[in-house]
């Protein structure tokens, strides 16, 4: 059976047959550039393609993700009837269903805003979604997800192996990629279902409640050209980071690099 038979298979047990092609490649430069093209093409909401390795992952703002063999790349097209406002929370939800889906494998991360899933302050799954508007919605959503399964952060060079875990470092256990991505997927599949039926305050209260506990601490948000320095009070409902500045003013962050501070730290 090839990998993407294998993997409908997996989601099949888990519920209702998948509703969209599944594409598995050896090699991809990059799996949300490949999707995005499908997309272009014309391809099916919920459309997977899912990659053993890549050669140009990336995160945000264009920063290279470590794609090693044994770990998971995989991209989700999304055609959101959703307003344009709430894109903002796409992010939260796909994070939330890896969240989910990890604990399932013996995992208990936590959520840094915006995408980060973490363990012990280590970085375990990224999160990128690349969207297209059209008028005053959203045409398509492309999210990528990557997550450290087998990977040996004691293999990487030691300024990375002190940032990064896997599922294999935290349980002792190997999973098998394709399982981790079934249980991805369908938890996405919930957490997008319940974003447009519930709205986007739905989505941001759960992802609270799995979120790393950074509330009513001073915090250093960088983005480009500003920094900003405040306390962090909370995510609105179209997914921005709540920052109370030095007078006082709740600043809505929609991107940005997001660091805890030391309570002595200027």
């Amino acid at each position: 059976m090839d990998s993407s038979s294998r993997l409908r298979g997996l989601l099949r047990a888990r519920g209702p047959e998948w509703p969209a092609p599944i594409e598995y490649l050896e090699s991809a430069g990059s799996t949300n550039d490949v999707l995005k093209g499908r997309a272009r093409e014309g391809a099916a909401e919920w459309s997977v393609v899912i990659a053993a390795r890549q050669t140009a992952g990336r995160g945000r703002h264009g920063r290279v993700w470590i794609s090693a063999p044994g770990n998971l790349y995989l991209s989700v097209l999304l055609r959101p009837a959703l307003p344009r406002e709430s894109l903002g929370v796409l992010p939260l939800a796909a994070g939330l269903a890896v969240c989910r889906a990890v604990s399932e494998f013996g995992v208990a991360a936590e959520l840094k805003w915006p995408n980060d899933v973490l363990v012990r302050g280590r970085k375990l799954a990224g999160v990128l979604v690349e969207a297209t508007s059209a008028g005053r919605g959203i045409e398509s959503a492309v999210v990528g997800i990557g997550i450290n399964v087998g990977l040996v952060p004691e293999e990487l060079p030691p300024e990375d192996a002190e940032r990064v875990t896997s599922i294999a470092a935290e349980t002792g256990a190997v999973a098998e990629t394709l399982g981790v991505a079934s249980a991805v997927l369908a938890r996405l599949s919930v957490c997008y279902d319940a974003l447009a039926r519930e709205g986007p305050a739905a989505v941001v209260q759960a992802w609270l409640r799995h979120a790393v506990t950074w509330w009513g601490r001073p915090v250093e948000v960088r983005g480009d050209g500003y920094t900003l320095r405040g306390i962090a009070r909370g995510v609105d409902e179209g997914g921005a980071l709540l920052v109370e500045d030095a007078a006082g003013h709740l600043v809505p962050v929609l991107s940005g690099e997001v660091s805890a501070l030391r309570l002595s730290q200027p």
